[in-house]
């Protein structure tokens, strides 16, 4: 199991971004993190995979844990090592590289399984073989976001990360994406899934958690946090009663009503 314990980041030294935050993702699960942007969903992925660091960020109280084993104070590449891999948003793809330069670079940590991971990406992600010895920085939005996806997968992580696969996408494109993380799922990798399209994440997640400035502020099975009527609103785009003005969805209007 995947485990962040009352996790604490500073950035500077001065600006607090998570507060007390905890969650946990099973292992052979999808699991959702949703949030408005700034919420810090990415500063959790960051304390998570060891970046933050690179952001001048710092874990300041609590832990992260895979099978009750700290890890939180490993290097990036320790931490894959470990099982934890991230795909960030954006894709961050090696534009000039090859397709399958880019998916070698994410082996770097598990060569001995190079050409067995690069199999298992090749199947889940048939495009990219046709493409494999294509410049990734001409590749479509969608086919960059399956290289990003595919990279992951050369750690054979046992956690996968993924920070808003769905962004800037077409919906036929998000669905492709969609299926492709259930079967990612269904392969045996557990998942940790930040997106803003709350609709897509819940319908394949098991269970949902919903941050708002650094806490968790809702946390429930998935099926549930589809049916909540907070959720709908304003993470679902539903709501009964008709449009409301801006003035009525106000974040501490909302805040206040899950916290009472």
């Amino acid at each position: 199991m995947l485990e962040v314990a009352n996790l604490e980041v500073v950035y500077h030294d001065v600006i607090l971004v998570l507060r007390g935050l905890s969650f946990s993702v099973p292992d052979g699960k999808i699991v959702a993190l949703l949030g408005a942007n700034g919420a810090g969903k990415t500063t959790v992925l960051r304390a998570i995979s060891g970046l933050l660091d690179v952001h001048e960020g710092d874990i300041t109280k609590g832990e992260v844990r895979v099978d009750g084993e700290p890890i939180h104070k490993l290097r990036p590449a320790s931490i894959v090592d470990r099982g934890v891999t991230q795909v960030m948003e954006g894709r961050r793809i090696f534009a000039q590289f090859t397709v399958d330069e880019n998916l070698r670079v994410g082996a770097h940590t598990h060569f001995s399984d190079l050409e067995k991971n690069l199999d298992r990406v090749y199947e889940l992600f048939p495009i990219l073989k046709e493409r494999r010895k294509r410049t990734a920085g001409y590749l479509s939005g969608g086919e960059q976001q399956m290289l990003a996806m595919g990279r992951g997968l050369m750690s054979n992580p046992r956690y996968l990360l993924l920070d808003e696969p769905s962004l800037g996408l077409a919906p036929l494109l998000v669905q492709q994406i969609r299926d492709l993380i259930v079967e990612i799922n269904r392969q045996g990798t557990s998942i940790l899934l930040v997106e803003q399209n709350a609709t897509m994440a819940l319908s394949i997640a098991e269970h949902g958690y919903i941050m708002e400035t650094g806490k968790i502020v809702m946390d429930k099975p998935a099926t549930d946090l589809m049916k909540d009527e907070d959720v709908q609103e304003f993470y679902l785009g539903l709501h009964a009663g008709g449009r409301k003005s801006f003035r009525d969805v106000k974040h501490y209007k909302r805040r206040k009503r899950w916290l009472s």
